[in-house]
């Protein structure tokens, strides 16, 4: 699929078939994730592929704004070192690249951000230490549900105008399409 093709028709999907995702497939969108760019090249993001049906029914108990995510095929937890002070920038790239390595092979997205975040380090193993024996300190900064679309997915995307939200030169200055 054509790269603007792919960003204008891609949306959030939030109910999946239940149908498995091929483990090329969840690599190439990890792999979507590494190669995406990083403030000061840092790659500081970790990954964890959140494979299990019992594993993403947890991900949902511990969740207060992504229940959904337990008819996921699969999830991915993205985490970032937030001693960077573009930390969560680095995490939108990383996730925007898997959405639309994703929503390439036909498999959709979404990510939410609400959860129990105690619970959640603890279930990561993320209270633990790292093989160096450092103190892992890295935050969760969202959970992104993938898997193909229950349904076909056809809609437009409820977007303001261009010429509403960019401008030539200056603030206010209409831009002309």
């Amino acid at each position: 699929m054509d790269t603007f093709e792919t960003i204008r028709s891609r949306l959030s999907i939030m109910h999946f078939k239940k149908a498995s995702v091929p483990w090329e497939v969840k690599m190439e969108i990890l792999e979507a994730a590494r190669l995406s760019p990083s403030g000061i090249n840092s790659q500081h993001w970790r990954f964890i592929l959140i494979n299990e049906s019992q594993d993403l029914a947890t991900l949902a108990k511990l969740s207060t704004t992504g229940k959904w995510v337990e008819s996921a095929d699969f999830a991915v937890v993205v985490l970032t070192n937030q001693e960077y002070p573009f930390h969560l920038l680095d995490a939108g790239q990383a996730i925007m690249s898997m959405a639309l390595a994703a929503w390439n092979r036909g498999v959709g997205s979404r990510i939410y951000t609400g959860f129990n975040r105690e619970r959640m380090r603890e279930f990561l193993g993320l209270s633990q230490t790292d093989e160096t024996g450092e103190t892992l300190d890295l935050t969760i900064t969202a959970v992104v549900g993938f898997g193909y679309p229950a349904r076909k997915v056809v809609g437009r995307k409820k977007r303001l105008p261009l010429e509403r939200i960019a401008f030539k030169g200056k603030y206010g200055v209409p831009l002309r399409v």
